[in-house]
């Protein structure tokens, strides 16, 4: 028999604080930490919703691993949930920075320091084509001409044409909103 789900304030908040505490690399391998976490081994969002959640994220100011556990503490607890799911994300980098800022100019002229942050950015590239591959591979799989024109177009358009990501966010939500008129149409008459 399967225990029933609970969504308790003190996991919210000891889940978002480790996620926080040992990832590297921004919002983009936080998000791919937060859906392991909270799809698959908790079972507290489903996979369309975190892709929903991830996308707001992505679309509003400010860091995206704080908006995301916004959206995630919002989903999982309401408004307690976000000021846990806020405060678990915030705490580490705010501790590590501190101490960091204690030690800058060691830090700064150590050689080795320097090397091993240059050895976790190759990790971090391969966390987010981890993301890119796992959020995307369902969009594939369904063959929507209008998510593959989209995925396309945005890769294009950053990877050859250097255009701004706030462009393409906004050219691929307006084709998307477009594209779902006439299902939302259907919908109503049905």
């Amino acid at each position: 028999m399967e225990r029933p789900v609970r969504r308790p304030l003190l996991e919210l908040f000891l889940s978002t604080l480790y996620i926080s505490a040992f990832t590297f690399g921004g919002g983009f391998v936080i998000i791919t930490l937060m859906k392991r976490k909270f799809v698959d081994e908790l079972h507290w969002i489903d996979e369309p919703e975190m892709l929903d959640l991830t996308a707001l994220a992505q679309t509003c100011p400010g860091a995206i691993a704080v908006n995301a556990a916004i959206l995630v503490g919002w989903h999982v607890a309401g408004p307690a949930g976000i000021a846990v799911a806020v405060l678990g994300t915030i705490l580490p980098p705010m501790v590590i920075l501190t101490v960091i800022s204690f030690f800058y100019a060691a830090f700064a002229a150590n050689r080795y320091v320097a090397l091993v942050l240059q050895g976790m950015q190759a990790g971090v590239a391969a966390v987010i084509l981890d993301v890119v591959c796992g959020l995307g591979e369902k969009q594939l799989k369904a063959r929507s001409p209008v998510h593959l024109l989209i995925m396309a177009g945005a890769f294009a358009a950053t990877f050859f044409g250097k255009v701004n990501v706030i462009c393409i966010l906004l050219t691929a939500a307006a084709v998307g909103a477009v594209a779902a008129l006439p299902q939302r149409r259907k919908g109503a008459r049905g």
